[in-house]
């Protein structure tokens, strides 16, 4: 397997740049995800890493060779596409076995990979179908395999669960973790699902705008993020953010309301000071039905009204009015609560973030 190097990696259409100058390292047989909203220039990385896009400036490493000139067949790259792109007419065993034959290997070679593949995949019993007869599922490990049996120093996915209903995405993130853990190879996967990306990788790119905004663990993504927008981006529901005012002792928001200024940040800012509070879902719930995050908890309780509920089962999250905006909170254990009741809320504010108003950049240390 390999290591992937971006150094300084940029990509304009014409005079509008769309990767500005990305800088990136993949350890030999990691699991990065590179995850976004659309149009961030995920995918525009992942197919200039596989020499299907021109680059514009900056240099790719693969295994620690140069490959900016390289077609994407001398780069010893797999692809998995979003699309399945079998070929109908052919069996599972004939796509799979496809590029070994195109590549003049023996037959009695290609006999030998799609089968290793077929077993690794669970593929075996379909070898003599056509992918008319295959689920979605099925298609996709079909893709995979092909992928497989070329023994590729770096997998690339673009988005390969995107068309498969959340059931079957499920499924397919266990088989990928799976795949993953039996072959031990370098992946860089692409995806707009933080799901995926939170789970499946090692390591986690959060891209905006051709820009990288952050590179760390799915755990240090989710409790340390370095921006406003990763904070917002990473997340199911997403961290509560509200600009606010620092008032000596205190945050005043711009309906008036206020909360104590967490301790963490007492001595990084000063009274004036414009910022963002942050507060996960989690880090917000009625009084008696959340998780309580240990001595080091900074609790403060107000009594706010319920907007509305949304009952998950073994949760509820609930909207309240704070602010100046509304504000999600997770209750566990739930009661039933009704739009216009008063709920006592905790906020652990030892677990809050504030970011620069101006530049979104983390306040913490």
């Amino acid at each position: 397997m390999a290591t992937v190097t971006l150094n300084k990696l940029v990509k304009n259409y014409g005079s509008v740049p769309v990767v500005h100058g990305i800088d990136l390292d993949v350890a030999d047989r990691e699991f990065i995800a590179l995850v976004g909203p659309s149009g961030c220039g995920k995918s525009t990385t992942l197919r200039m890493i596989a020499g299907l896009e021109e680059i514009s400036g900056g240099e790719i490493r693969i295994g620690g060779k140069v490959v900016n000139d390289l077609p994407p067949r001398s780069r010893n790259i797999s692809m998995v596409f979003q699309s399945y792109a079998l070929y109908p007419h052919m069996t599972v065993r004939e796509n799979m076995g496809f590029s070994l034959k195109i590549a003049g290997k023996p037959q009695a070679e290609i006999d030998a990979r799609v089968a290793e593949a077929a077993r690794t995949l669970s593929l075996e019993q379909l070898l003599d179908r056509r992918p008319s007869q295959l689920s979605g599922g099925q298609r996709q490990r079909v893709a995979m395999g092909r992928a497989i049996v070329r023994n590729p120093e770096v997998f690339l996915f673009d988005e390969p669960l995107s068309n498969l209903d959340a059931k079957l995405r499920t499924q397919m993130r266990i088989e990928i973790k799976k795949l993953h853990a039996k072959v031990q190879s370098t992946v860089i996967y692409v995806t707009h699902d933080q799901v995926e990306a939170m789970t499946l990788a090692d390591r986690i790119v959060i891209m905006r705008e051709g820009h990288i905004e952050q590179v760390g663990t799915p755990e240090e993504a989710f409790r340390r993020p370095a921006t406003r927008f990763v904070a917002g981006f990473i997340g199911s529901p997403p961290m509560n953010l509200q600009e606010a005012e620092v008032d000596d002792s205190q945050l005043v928001f711009a309906n008036g309301d206020k909360l104590p200024l967490p301790h963490q940040f007492r001595d990084l800012v000063t009274a004036g000071r414009k910022v963002v509070f942050g507060l996960r879902p989690d880090d917000l719930y009625p009084t008696g039905h959340g998780i309580h995050s240990g001595e080091e908890a900074e609790v403060h309780q107000l009594d706010q009204g319920v907007v509305l509920t949304e009952p998950l089962g073994n949760e509820t999250l609930v909207f309240v009015d704070f602010g100046g905006r509304e504000w999600v909170s997770r209750m566990l254990n739930p009661k039933p609560l009704c739009p216009g009741e008063k709920v006592r809320l905790s906020f652990d504010l030892s677990q809050a973030h504030l970011f620069d108003a101006e530049t979104g950049r983390t306040l913490r240390k």
